[in-house]
């Protein structure tokens, strides 16, 4: 090892055992009690360091490594420097597996948590690789597609706690990345996992050396799919023993083999070996500062979300080392309506019929049934409001979708997956905790402000830094990692605006009051009229900013207007719906393929495309678990996540 890799490590490990040894001293002066530790002799201080925050420090040493040997093992594998165990959805799937299985059957947890991590890790890597072998791993699909499986399963594992109440807060501070020991049971269990993980990537060296030949690594004899696979599952099973002990720690596999390339490890056995000290000493240092953090204010909150805030810089920072190729397009030779006001005026007076139907239909005590007289007038003020609403936030996200895509000219782009909302969460979380009791108007300027500024990023970096298309998906990435470390730090606070974020992040119509409905349909005609002020821009902006500009186009401003107008939409919609739906990746896409080919006719059967959707899910929300009601963010990205599949499933005609 170089002098040059010596130093840093050196001075993080220095820093991260002072601010650890600070804690230590806070808790309990010297001298400290040494293994082997007796209970029955030490105080509680005694007690609390030798079996809490010793085996805490342990616990974060031995996770970061095997975090940064998971990273640097997919990225190699996959030919992939974006590639780690959060980026590609396998520490969320464990996480899912691990809050359905101590929901619904903890008797499966007396086995131990790492089988049930393992099986929800295995599954989402599954879906990932499938997806990925479609396009020859391309790096692109591989993070979208771990995206998808990453925000899917939060979501669901999120909607599962806020279905048990408030009492189970402590798995959102679990899910969180929460290094909090209570023995040394889960140090000894990660110890085995580093030892036999690190001695199967050892024997596995010289394949993973080959790998990055590319297709001549096939030529030299090796079975370059074996490989990948075998790889692919040291990488999962490495995961999920992090997840199952301390829950979802992201980016430290994506930064920690960054770090070692960064240091001067080239050959494959360097990196294998700098990668995991890499690891540890970046999540320890992570945990120095939690510890820290917690000293002076007197509030805990998981490391989880502090590793979490270096990856969005980290991967905005690694986007122009990507493979240059864009992901799947729309399918060529789409149909064009002849008359498309005529379907624009039928998708119209189906959401109308829809609405009317679904105010009048439902479930009752008694089964189902179609309101009518007294009894349709004492529902119509509680339901009409809530079905105008999900409408209106259907439209919106439909908009804001139609919006993107003409801007960036990828059909992928929607307001998920560019990171429009998890800036507005960020924005909607806080204008929550700025204020003592904010009202629905600050919230929803908040989410839309906070939408907005996430996509302004994103466009300078497209416009100014030389980030095609498809890098801008990866950007709205990284900017929807930076949202969820921080609103993972603000929910497990623990207060009740905290338990307000979760529930907010499931998305609920229930409230919403006819003020707040009227409101909405009122910004969405708002901004479908801007739209069609700006319908040049539509045309001119797919082409390119080159082109646009030759055209006459001023391409700032049209940029800055119409990522002001997804912005608005998209942060008034999630206020109702939450952050995750699909409504504005589907909507746009059904309206091209119905034929509705010119931007102002795309823009406007999106919004009533995305209206109907957002119907269904209120109904579906509605009536699964009648008479409680259930996310309507979750039913929403039941219906998307499928759209999303298929797109990504189906080969480039």
């Amino acid at each position: 090892m170089t002098l040059r890799a010596i130093l840093p490590l050196a001075a993080a490990g220095l820093l991260a055992a002072a601010l650890w040894s600070l804690a230590a001293l806070r808790l309990m002066p010297l001298p400290w009690p040494l293994p082997p530790f007796d209970p029955s002799g030490m105080s509680l201080d005694g007690i609390l360091l030798a079996f809490g925050l010793m085996p805490r420090g342990a616990v974060a040493l031995l996770a970061g490594a095997l975090l940064g040997l998971s990273g640097q093992i997919l990225q190699t594998v996959f030919r992939n420097p974006v590639a780690d165990p959060s980026v590609l959805g396998i520490s969320s799937g464990a996480q899912l597996a691990l809050v359905a299985a101590t929901l619904f059957a903890p008797e499966l947890l007396g086995w131990g948590r790492w089988p049930v991590a393992l099986a929800g890790a295995a599954a989402a890597a599954g879906l990932v690789m499938g997806l990925g072998a479609l396009r020859g791993f391309h790096p692109v699909t591989m993070v979208i597609a771990g995206m998808l499986a990453g925000l899917f399963a939060s979501a669901i594992a999120s909607a599962l706690v806020l279905s048990q109440g408030q009492y189970l807060f402590s798995l959102v501070v679990w899910n969180g990345g929460s290094l909090v020991q209570t023995g040394w049971q889960p140090a000894l269990s990660l110890a085995g996992v580093l030892a036999a993980g690190g001695l199967c990537a050892a024997l596995l060296a010289r394949p993973l050396g080959l790998m990055q030949l590319g297709a001549a690594a096939g030529s030299l004899g090796m079975n370059a799919a074996l490989v990948r696979l075998g790889g692919a599952a040291l990488a999962v099973a490495l995961a999920a023993a992090v997840s199952a002990a301390v829950g979802l720690v992201g980016f430290v596999g994506l930064a920690a083999p960054a770090l070692a390339r960064g240091l001067g490890a080239r050959r494959i056995g360097q990196r294998l070996l700098l990668a995991p000290l890499c690891g540890a000493l970046l999540l320890w240092l992570c945990d120095g500062l939690v510890l820290a953090l917690a000293g002076a204010g007197g509030e805990m909150f998981p490391a989880g979300a502090v590793t979490g805030l270096i990856g969005a810089p980290l991967l905005l920072w690694m986007l122009p080392r990507l493979r240059a190729a864009a992901p799947p397009e729309a399918a060529p030779h789409l149909p064009r309506a002849a008359r498309p006001e005529r379907l624009l005026a039928l998708l119209l007076a189906a959401a109308l019929a829809a609405v009317v139907l679904l105010a009048m239909a439902g479930r009752v005590p008694g089964g189902w049934d179609i309101l009518r007289g007294e009894t349709l007038r004492q529902f119509l003020p509680n339901r009409l409001p809530r079905l105008l609403g999900a409408g209106a936030a259907g439209g919106l996200l439909g908009l804001a979708g139609a919006v993107l895509q003409r801007l960036t000219g990828n059909p992928l782009a929607s307001p998920e997956v560019l990171g429009v909302s998890g800036g507005a969460a960020m924005g909607y979380a806080a204008t929550l905790f700025a204020m003592a009791a904010p009202p629905a108007a600050a919230l929803a300027l908040g989410a839309g402000g906070g939408g907005a500024l996430a996509l302004l990023l994103l466009a300078v970096a497209a416009l100014r830094g030389g980030i095609g298309p498809e890098r801008v998906l990866l950007g709205g990435i990284a900017v929807s990692a930076l949202a969820g470390a921080v609103l993972s730090a603000l929910m497990a606070a623990g207060t009740a605006k905290s338990f307000a974020v979760l529930a907010w992040l499931s998305g609920s119509a229930a409230s919403l009051s006819a003020t707040g409905a009227l409101g909405l349909l009122a910004l969405l005609l708002l901004l479908l009229a801007a739209c069609a002020a700006a319908r040049r821009w539509l045309e001119l902006l797919p082409l390119g900013p080159a082109t646009a500009r030759a055209l006459g186009l001023p391409v700032e401003r049209a940029w800055a207007a119409m990522i002001l107008v997804a912005g608005l939409a998209t942060g008034a919609a999630t206020v109702l719906v939450g952050p995750l739906s699909f409504a504005g990746l589907m909507a746009p896409h059904l309206a091209r393929r119905l034929g509705l080919a010119r931007p102002l006719h795309q823009i406007a059967g999106a919004v009533l495309i995305g209206a109907l959707l957002m119907l269904a899910a209120d109904f579906g929300a509605r009536m699964a678990a009648f008479p409680y009601d259930l996310p309507l963010g979750l039913f929403a990205s039941l219906l998307g996540t499928p759209w999303l599949l298929w797109l990504l499933m189906r080969r480039q005609g």
